[in-house]
């Protein structure tokens, strides 16, 4: 029988305060954003690898805050829109973004004509490669609190959680097998999830203990390949 081609179908990400994987990795991280009448000048700047649950968190914050949320990119249009007193959140600000609008974000906040201001990037405020010289000063001056590289206790969960999304069942055990064999990163949790979800839909099976060792397997091969200097 010929195999059948996996699709990328839509994931509906679950951003709900109960979907959250509460562990030692982001105990920090939850303390803070809870202070967060104690920010200096009203802002905060979380930051962690891709993948580690900093839109989750941002979004049950700005849930509980009432606040609206913005990226980069719509920053501006925001702002124009955005009510005196009202809390936002700025996503991705490693990415791109207008200076003028994030210098007029932090200023108001300084003012508290924003409430309390959430910048989230993977990297610090400092490395955001901004160039108009008040704002950097004040992106240097931003308190920052990270994310950290995830226990056994938050790689359960965040793998959880993507099979989840991804509505793929799997078998018991899978977990457990991939836990001491993989990469110990938020982002490989994700990679061997996507990877494990598209074989086991190519094979119309549920993720098993086979499926998982098999990605780990072709994983470590491509590794392998991509080391090898090319003549």
């Amino acid at each position: 029988m010929t195999e059948q081609l996996a699709l990328d179908l839509p994931i509906e990400v679950d951003f709900s305060p109960e979907s959250y994987i509460a562990s030692p990795a982001n105990q920090d991280a939850r303390a803070a954003l809870n202070r967060w009448r104690d920010w200096p000048d009203r802002r905060m700047a979380l930051i962690g690898p891709a993948g580690a649950g900093k839109s989750h968190l941002s979004h049950i914050w700005a849930w509980q805050m009432d606040a609206q949320i913005c990226t980069g990119e719509t920053l501006e249009a925001t702002l124009d829109t955005l009510p005196s007193g009202a809390a936002l959140v700025v996503e991705g600000l490693d990415g791109s973004f207008p200076e003028a609008a994030l210098f007029h974000a932090i200023n108001r906040a300084s003012e508290a004509d924003i409430s309390a201001l959430l910048l989230t990037a993977r990297t610090p405020p400092a490395q955001w490669g901004a160039e108009l010289p008040d704002l950097v000063s004040r992106l240097r001056a931003t308190p920052q609190v990270a994310l950290a590289e995830p226990d056994d206790e938050m790689l359960t969960g965040l793998m959880q959680k993507h099979l989840q999304d991804r509505r793929a069942p799997v078998k018991e055990g899978v977990i457990e097998y991939l836990l001491p064999r993989m990469e110990r990163s938020v982002s490989a949790a994700r990679e061997v999830v996507e990877r494990m979800d598209k074989r086991a839909l190519v094979k119309q099976t549920p993720i098993t203990r086979a499926i998982a060792r098999e990605i780990l397997e072709t994983w470590s091969q491509t590794e392998l390949e991509d080391d090898v200097p090319s003549s």
